[in-house]
């Protein structure tokens, strides 16, 4: 049986939670028995927080592909694994049974081995959102090559820090991808890319796009003609050590190179199905939709593993919500059925702004669970999505993980555990969170007058998803994982708990402002601004205050239909008083037109933080954002 016992009642899910607490070896035992091992593991847990050492499964050997895929070929061989949806609504899709999913993998697995590929070689995958890109991850997994999937995006220069830190010498990339109105050159700028890395061997580039590019003799070869003309390869899938790397995925520090987190075979797989079925409540034949790029984690756990774990139909969109039209996920939806939505807070929010006219003549009616991730969402996002999207009758899980958590760490289960709008609520079976202050001392007393607790989210007990190192040097994963808190894994993150068990996450420690004493969230001052009439977006970042330690200074974009900005800042301020107390006013408020976003639509507060505190000399890498002269605008009128 590749599906596993799913949950059913919130009084299962607390006796689930309490299992995985007391005899989390016995727990995750009996969830690892239901997947296929080439030889079964000896133990299943060894760890300790201090060096850091953690390994699920030891000893145990596997290949995930083998999940993914060939054991579902008996009973799902001709079911539908991935649905791709084109970026122009005009062109033909495509379908992959799990039968032709699996050749294809063999096909693709066979093109690596044919040039030179082996296990452990690290193979940079830098593609836009086509079924070849998902293909090429599982290639590489087949035959125990590591990939790291660069966001086809990321600048030259980018692309080279990573390839020189993973020590990638193999590429795979295509000519160009489409988003929205765009052709984003990708062969290009690896090429450029390569300048500094002579050690690269081989570029295998798919032709997508039909742009001119350069291709070096002795080093780039097209896939499709020259490589994938293989006929029905049979690849055996390679076999792993539950702790061998799976792959490394990137994630920017706010200073330094970006660091490299590696998740491993055994532990990942897992972590991967668990989460997917628990949190979306998945059933036989539902069409998950993550609006998510497979060049972040969410792509990578909830597009491709997670789903193809499970034996579910995953659906993969090539271009943007608002191309050609704002009603392109609504279209999308209603055209292939699809039952679940998992997307962000920023594009939800980017689609309220379009109000109701791209819902008309859409039915929505296949819907039957939402989801969001990436960020806290704020209320009024989160009602918009239940109301005008869920039409009131779907379940939203609000999902809290990390690149470098692998899966959900903490979220509701549709449908079964309490949903609470801009709440995370309830850990999922086999997370131990704690809260802890500056100290690092454990907070448990909930004040009566607020009804939580508030404090730094660390978790105290390891699960089979977490990061292991990162990728050549582990004392950088203890550093920034293991140290603060010395036998904790400090998340970064803030949050609250009520009596219940809930939690909220207020957004990155260094988003949590002391101002005048008093810990204020910065997600919450931004929800707050978000509910005024007037406002689109904002971004909150602390800053130096010479009375309160730190002051409060707010980026807002407002909506065109604002008349009159005049008193838009005292406006504002009323509103947060309003929600929150005068303790939270902005003492800052600039009207911006943009704000840095990276390309998966994040906010790059640390920016911000440095424009606000006047270190403008020192603005990091900004080559990483959708738009960078987003930033020279906020600098010109800078308050």
């Amino acid at each position: 049986m590749s599906k596993l016992k799913l949950i059913n009642s919130l009084e299962n899910y607390q006796s689930a939670y309490q299992h995985s607490i007391k005899n989390p070896e016995s727990f995750w035992d009996e969830i690892a028995q239901s997947f296929t091992w080439q030889k079964p593991y000896s133990q299943v847990l060894r760890w300790n927080f201090e060096t850091p050492s953690i390994e699920w499964f030891y000893d145990g050997e596997l290949n995930i592909t083998e999940n993914c895929l060939d054991r579902h070929l008996a009973s799902k061989g001709d079911q539908i694994a991935f649905v791709f949806e084109p970026n122009d609504p005009k062109s033909e899709g495509k379908s992959y049974t799990y039968k032709a999913l699996h050749q294809a993998v063999q096909n693709m697995a066979q093109v690596l081995l044919n040039q030179g590929v082996q296990k452990g070689d690290r193979v940079c995958i830098y593609m836009g959102m086509v079924p070849e890109l998902a293909i090429a991850l599982l290639a590489c997994a087949r035959i125990g090559a590591i990939h790291s999937v660069i966001f086809g995006g990321f600048s030259a220069q980018a692309i080279s820090d990573r390839l020189i830190d993973a020590s990638a010498e193999f590429i795979i990339t295509q000519d160009g991808a489409f988003r929205g109105n765009k052709t984003i050159p990708l062969k290009p700028v690896i090429d450029e890319a390569l300048l500094q890395c002579p050690f690269v061997k081989k570029v295998m580039v798919l032709g997508h796009a039909n742009n001119p590019i350069s291709m070096h003799k002795d080093r780039d070869a097209w896939l499709e003609s020259e490589l994938l003309a293989v006929g029905n390869a049979e690849v055996k899938p390679v076999s792993m050590q539950a702790e061998d790397p799976l792959f490394i995925l990137y994630t920017s520090g706010s200073t330094g190179k970006p660091k490299g987190v590696v998740h491993t075979c055994g532990g990942y797989m897992v972590w991967a199905q668990y989460t997917f079925e628990q949190v979306f409540q998945y059933q036989d034949n539902e069409l998950h939709f993550c609006t998510a790029d497979i060049g972040w984690i969410t792509g990578h756990s909830y597009i491709v593993y997670g789903p193809l774990l499970a034996g579910a139909k995953s659906l993969l969109f090539e271009g943007i919500p608002t191309y050609p039209e704002a009603d392109r996920f609504w279209e999308i939806v209603d055209k292939h059925q699809v039952d679940i939505l998992y997307t962000a807070p920023t594009a939800i929010r980017s689609l309220m702004g379009f109000g109701s006219e791209p819902f008309k003549h859409k039915s929505l009616k296949s819907l039957k669970k939402l989801g969001t991730v990436g960020e806290p969402i704020n209320e009024e996002a989160w009602q918009w999505y239940k109301t005008q999207v869920g039409q009131n009758h779907c379940p939203i899980v609000d999902t809290w993980w990390q690149t470098e958590t692998g899966g959900v760490l903490i979220s509701n289960l549709a449908g079964i555990t309490p949903e609470r709008a801009a709440w995370a609520t309830l850990p999922l079976p086999g997370i131990q969170p704690v809260l802890v202050n500056e100290q690092g001392q454990i907070q448990t007393e909930v004040n009566p007058e607020t009804g939580y607790v508030h404090g730094n989210l660390c978790i105290q007990f390891p699960w089979p998803g977490m990061i292991r190192t990162t990728y050549g040097d582990h004392e950088r994963c203890k550093n920034n994982y293991f140290a603060t808190y010395p036998g904790l894994y400090f998340t970064g993150d803030g949050a609250y708990r009520d009596a219940s068990g809930n939690y909220r996450i207020t957004g990155r420690v260094d988003d949590v402002l002391n101002v005048s004493g008093h810990r204020i969230g910065t997600a919450e001052v931004e929800n707050a601004i978000n509910s005024h009439l007037g406002v689109v977006e904002s971004a909150v970042v602390g800053y130096p205050h010479e009375i309160k330690g730190q002051g409060i200074y707010a980026f807002v974009i407002c909506n065109d239909t604002l008349h009159s900005k005049v008193n838009i800042a005292q406006d504002i301020n009323a509103t947060i008083t309003q929600a929150i107390g005068p303790i939270a006013k902005a003492d800052k408020i600039q009207i911006v037109s943009g704000l840095p976003k990276t390309r998966s639509g994040k906010i790059m507060r640390r920016i911000l933080r440095k424009i606000a505190e006047g270190e403008l000399q020192n603005l990091g890498d900004t080559t990483t954002l959708l738009d960078p002269n987003v930033v020279d605008a906020i600098l010109k009128d800078r308050l």
